[in-house]
């Protein structure tokens, strides 16, 4: 057997039990054929990057699969079959992480203050010799001090 892991995307207009009914929907596909579904989360409510079928939001599920490709592959049959399903990604991995995501990680971390650890922005009036912030074009006054091109004269 095999181990994958599986994010689908489902509409943003479906409750979260219609989602958790889903879910269990597939660990009973994929528990049938022989294989087991380890760790499910529910990474909730988020925005997407781009409109989906009018949809700008979507409820994320991770699933942690260990089956066999056919049980995966039908899995994923029905879920280009079902409309509540947006989009669905299955990537096999060496081995399974069973500690939280990163996404459930970036949620639980609460502690975040101000500007994090990046240290403070300085002094805004630290300006450089000229004044300003570092542009790399010379001031007009700097450029009038040079003396002016002369034409050259005309050929006869």
């Amino acid at each position: 057997m095999a181990l994958y892991e599986h994010v689908f995307l489902a509409r943003q207009d479906i409750s979260q039990q219609q989602v958790e009914s889903l879910v269990e929907q597939y660990k009973t596909l994929i528990t049938e054929a022989g294989g087991t579904v380890g760790k499910v989360e529910y990474w909730g409510l988020k925005s997407i990057a781009y409109r989906i079928n009018k949809n700008r939001k979507a409820h994320y599920v991770l699933m942690n699969i260990d089956s066999a490709y056919d049980a995966v592959a039908e899995m994923e049959r029905l879920m280009r079959i079902n409309e509540d399903v947006m989009r669905f990604m299955t990537i096999r991995v060496e081995e399974l992480e069973e500690d939280q995501s990163a996404m459930m990680q970036k949620r639980d971390r609460d502690d975040r203050g101000g500007r994090g650890d990046r240290g403070p922005r300085g002094d805004r009036n630290d300006r450089g010799p000229r004044g300003d912030r570092g542009d790399r074009r010379p001031r007009r006054e700097e450029t009038r001090d040079e003396a002016p091109a002369t034409p050259a004269p005309a050929a006869e």
